[in-house]
């Protein structure tokens, strides 16, 4: 009786000190993910990526893991989250992705309330030329890791100059989402994909631009899509094509948009409503993720791209000015687009005019109006793209 007495105590005692991971929670959409993991002490974990599938792979001591099947379904980037143990005192936690990704962030932190830990992971859309810069580093570095410093990752990014300034044209709406509707019947859609492929030619012929589509068809994109798709080309310049319709039947021409939490007025806030329910006219469930910013350099990054935004915003509204009609009032106007979030990428949307209103959806029908028009985005691009590169990027 002793002997078990004892040997009961020693697996208690055991079982007191075994890691043991609580709970795992993960938020976000395709663009940007957080992944949440709770510990009843500090995993002493190790991290590093793989490929084919793009995987995060944290090893740690042996754990016991309490996860929700539910937490662990597929959503945002994650196609799948497995865990287990390795054997030999060794436990691990892969989280596949639907595409290349970047580590943003990979900490432990301590829980105030109960005493326990918390790795937090931030987790953003990447191209693959960046996902595979991360494993040659990996390789250099015996393949593992326990955190990264920001400031080293972004400094072993590509210069712009380096290679020829990518642009992302992304034609508005699509598929089950036909966005705004002309009096004859012009759908949205329709005519965002078509100017967007001339636009696209445009772009090649003048033999500057590396240029690529979030869509070259009739096909739906979440507006979290859209954004992964220029950040995984690593794109310079993100441009969303709109044609939109609004009850006023007298106003027309083109508007340029850039993102701000605060809009510039009010029709330009409804602009950015209607914009981002995108997703739910096409019954996408829509989760808004109100998540800290990392740290101070994450959101300097953020501020100097929105400054590029509204740089190329007003270049492109003088080229326009002298190639098609503006909207008189207030042709460069901001409010809270999702689509434009992306915080490493100058983006606009550029509103080509208003099928509500009959000559506005009859110029948009004209292919040689719809080539004036390109023309006058391709000067802009190219006076933003000389002064990008002329100052390092």
């Amino acid at each position: 009786m002793i002997f078990l007495a004892v040997l009961l105590a020693a697996v208690a005692a055991r079982a007191d000190d075994l890691l043991h991971a609580r709970g795992y929670k993960m938020a976000g959409d395709a663009a940007r993910m957080r992944i949440v993991v709770n510990f009843n002490r500090d995993p002493e974990f190790r991290w590093f990526v793989m490929k084919a599938p793009h995987r995060l792979v944290v090893d740690m001591p042996e754990a016991g893991f309490s996860f929700d099947a539910d937490d662990l379904a597929a959503r945002g980037m994650v196609a799948s989250v497995d865990y287990g143990n390795l054997g030999q005192g060794r436990s691990r936690i892969i989280v596949s992705f639907d595409g290349p990704f970047s580590v943003e962030r990979l900490d432990i932190l301590a829980n105030e309330s109960d005493g326990g830990f918390r790795l937090v992971a931030d987790i953003a859309a990447s191209s693959d030329a960046a996902f595979d810069r991360v494993m040659a580093e990996q390789v250099e570095t015996t393949a593992s890791t326990r955190t990264t410093p920001k400031a080293d990752r972004l400094g072993k990014i590509a210069a712009p100059g380096d290679r020829r300034f990518r642009v992302v044209v992304d034609p508005g709406h699509g598929g089950a989402d036909t966005g705004a509707e002309g009096e004859t019947g012009t759908q949205e859609k329709t005519i965002t994909l078509a100017f967007a492929l001339e636009l696209k030619q445009a772009l090649e012929r003048s033999g500057q631009f590396d240029v690529f589509l979030t869509r070259d068809r009739d096909l739906f994109l979440r507006l979290d899509e859209r954004v992964r798709i220029a950040q995984q080309h690593e794109a310079d310049l993100f441009i969303s094509i709109h044609a939109d319709a609004i009850r006023l039947k007298n106003v027309r021409g083109a508007t340029v948009y850039t993102v701000s939490d605060k809009a510039s007025d009010a029709e330009a806030a409804a602009k950015a409503i209607r914009e981002n329910l995108a997703d739910a006219i096409a019954g996408v469930a829509v989760e808004e993720e109100n998540q800290e910013v990392a740290d101070i350099l994450a959101d300097l990054i953020r501020r100097e791209t929105q400054s590029f935004s509204i740089r190329f915003a007003r270049s492109l509204v003088g080229e326009l000015s002298t190639a098609i009609r503006m909207i008189p009032t207030n042709p460069h106007r901001f409010a809270g687009f999702r689509v434009l979030r992306a915080p490493d990428v100058p983006s606009v949307l550029l509103e080509l005019g208003y099928l509500s209103n009959a000559q506005d959806e009859a110029l948009l029908r004209d292919p040689e109006w719809r080539e004036k028009a390109a023309r006058g985005i391709v000067e802009a691009i190219g006076v933003f793209a000389a002064a990008r590169q002329g100052a390092g990027g």
